[in-house]
C-alpha cells in the first residue's frame, strides 16, 4: 500500500511586495497509512501551513509532494478539489460547526456537499456519532453541546466520507485538561478500531509522544521520530 503522503525537500514562502517571509524550508517527511503522525514546534514554526500544504488548500513554493503516489503538482485544482472532498478529512480546533444545524445534520454536511440525498445519509451520519459517544445528542444543536460534543460532532463530520487521512489542527487546543484527554482516547481508539490515518498537529508533548510518528518543526525543518 501507497504511503498517504511522501513530502520531499518541500518549501513554502510568502511574499507581500518587498517581504519574504520563508516559513517552511526543506521539509521532508512521510505519512504512513494507518498510524499516527504528530506535528509539534512553537507558535510561528508553520504547522499550519504544513497542515494545508497537506490538506491541498496550498501548493508548495517548492518540492515534491506525493498523496498516496500521485504527484501532487501534476494535479489540477479540479483533480485536487476531488481528493480534498473525498480523500481528506478535517478537524479543526474551532469546531466550525453550522450553529443552526444538528448534530446529525452536521455531520451529513460533507455527503450534502457532494450531492447525495439527505435520506441517504442519515444511517451512517447516526452510527458516526453512536462511534464518537454521542448516540444521545444526535438531534442536539451546536448551541446546546458542550465544546468536547463539538469537537466529537467535527470528528464524526471528517470521518463520514470514509477518508484516506483525517488532518486535525489542535483538535484540543480550545478544551479543558479532562475533555481533552477524552477525545485524543477518542482519536487513538478510531486509528485503533477503524484504521484512521491522522496526522495532528498539537501543543500537547503528551499526545504527541503516543504518536506511531513525533515529527517537531524547528526553523522550517522537520526533524521525524519513530516513536
Amino acid at each position: 500500500m501507497d504511503d498517504i503522503y511522501v513530502c520531499e525537500n518541500v518549501k513554502k514562502v510568502y511574499r507581500s511586495g518587498p517581504l519574504v517571509v520563508e516559513v517552511l524550508k526543506d521539509v521532508n517527511m512521510t505519512v504512513r497509512p494507518g498510524k499516527i503522525t504528530a506535528v509539534s514546534g512553537v507558535s510561528g514554526a508553520g504547522k499550519t501551513t504544513l497542515l494545508n500544504l497537506l490538506g491541498t488548500l496550498d501548493r508548495p513554493t517548492r518540492g515534491s509532494m506525493r498523496f498516496r503516489g500521485r504527484d501532487m503538482s501534476r494535479l489540477s485544482a479540479r483533480e485536487l478539489n476531488q481528493i480534498r472532498n473525498a480523500e481528506i478529512g478535517f478537524v479543526f480546533q474551532f469546531y466550525y460547526l453550522v450553529p443552526e444545524l444538528t448534530a446529525i445534520e452536521n455531520v451529513m454536511l460533507p455527503g450534502l456537499v457532494r450531492g447525495k440525498r439527505r435520506s441517504a445519509l442519515s444511517a451512517r451520519a447516526r452510527e458516526l456519532l453512536e462511534q464518537v459517544g454521542l448516540a444521545e445528542r444526535v438531534q442536539h444543536r451546536s448551541a446546546e453541546l458542550s465544546g468536547g460534543e463539538q469537537q466529537r460532532v467535527a470528528i464524526a463530520r471528517a470521518l463520514f466520507n470514509e477518508p484516506q487521512v483525517v488532518l486535525a489542527d489542535e483538535p484540543t487546543g480550545n478544551l479543558d485538561e479532562r475533555t481533552s484527554e477524552g477525545i485524543q482516547q477518542l482519536i487513538w481508539r478510531l486509528n485503533r478500531d477503524r484504521g484512521t490515518t491522522f496526522v495532528i498537529v498539537t501543543h500537547e508533548e503528551n499526545m504527541a509522544r503516543q504518536a506511531h510518528t513525533w515529527c517537531t518543526l524547528v526553523d522550517g525543518v522537520v526533524r521525524e521520530m519513530l516513536q
